[in-house]
């Protein structure tokens, strides 16, 4: 049975690589690969757990390998095989006695970053607010819209603070000294302000945003940063979004560090720089989103 893949050069997020593996599975049974196998199995995927190798990882095999009368490391094998011909899929491969990793190819991991690039809730818009809205990610704007925002967005501390202080359980007075190292409601609030300053900047120098896929173009943390990204669909409750937003935002920090997304003195607006800037974007669009969806503000200058 042949293994239905995704489209070539379409946007390959977890909640459509999950769908891709319950497909699998149900091929793998199909072929006597597998034995048994759950009526509908829960398949998570994220992004690789302690930066292992890949765009994306899960532990399905784990979950499954008892019913299937297998070892965790049997089953991850025959996913592995049949997901390698998928497409949008470069690779897959087995870590950690059983883990799953996926590498997406160069179409699907642009394709990506474009749409995550152009969703996202109104610059600074809160739940229940005018132009704010219930579900942020659904949110898309128009082709060839402005996608950051022209005019000047503040933060609210007075407002900010206690709702992201409801949804972490961190203690407010912490949160009100204003640096990357005491605050995680700062963090993300200047990650957010800090992506939209390099896009920004990036069209003032001719360098606009496009998406690339090329792992040269954005290295291996420019890779981290996009699952992250990616994975942030899945997550609703406010706690763990809370969270989430906080380890985009350093994501983001650590991408930026490792490959100047602005060209310097002289230097002239390369293709890597047009893809880092575009990372850039989709990260403040997400950061956007989930701010909005816990009634943050999400300022576009700190």
């Amino acid at each position: 049975m042949a293994l239905v893949g995704l489209p070539y050069a379409c946007s390959v997020t977890p909640a459509q690589l999950s769908r891709t593996l319950r497909h699998t599975l149900r091929c793998a049974h199909a072929a006597g690969e597998v034995r048994g196998l759950p009526e509908r199995p829960r398949i998570v995927v994220e992004s690789p757990p302690r930066r292992g190798p890949g765009d994306y990882a899960t532990g399905i095999a784990f979950r499954i390998a008892a019913q299937a009368g297998a070892t965790p490391r049997e089953v991850a094998d025959v996913l592995c095989a049949r997901l390698g011909r998928a497409e949008g899929v470069a690779s897959a491969e087995v870590v950690g006695g059983g883990f799953v990793n996926v590498t997406l190819d160069e179409g699907a991991r642009g394709a990506l970053v474009r749409e995550l690039m152009g969703s996202r809730a109104a610059p600074g818009a809160v739940p229940g607010a005018p132009g704010g809205g219930g579900d942020p990610d659904a949110a898309v704007w128009p082709e060839g819209a402005e996608v950051l925002p022209r005019a000047r967005v503040e933060d609210d501390p007075a407002r900010d603070i206690p709702r992201w202080a409801e949804a972490t359980g961190e203690r407010p007075e912490a949160l009100a000294v204003r640096t990357e190292r005491s605050s995680s409601l700062f963090r993300v609030q200047y990650a957010h302000a800090r992506a939209c300053a390099l896009v920004r900047a990036g069209r003032e120098l001719g360098a606009g945003p496009e998406p690339s896929g090329r792992q040269t173009a954005v290295g291996s943390g420019g890779r981290r940063l996009l699952a992250l990204l990616a994975d942030r669909a899945r997550i609703t409750e406010p706690g763990p979004l809370a969270r989430h937003l906080d380890a985009v935002a350093g994501a983001f920090a650590d991408f930026h560090d490792a490959g100047e997304p602005l060209p310097r003195g002289d230097e002239k607006p390369g293709a890597a720089h047009r893809a880092r800037l575009a990372l850039a974007e989709a990260t403040a669009a997400v950061l956007a989103g989930g701010l909005s969806q816990l009634g943050v503000t999400a300022p576009a200058h700190i």
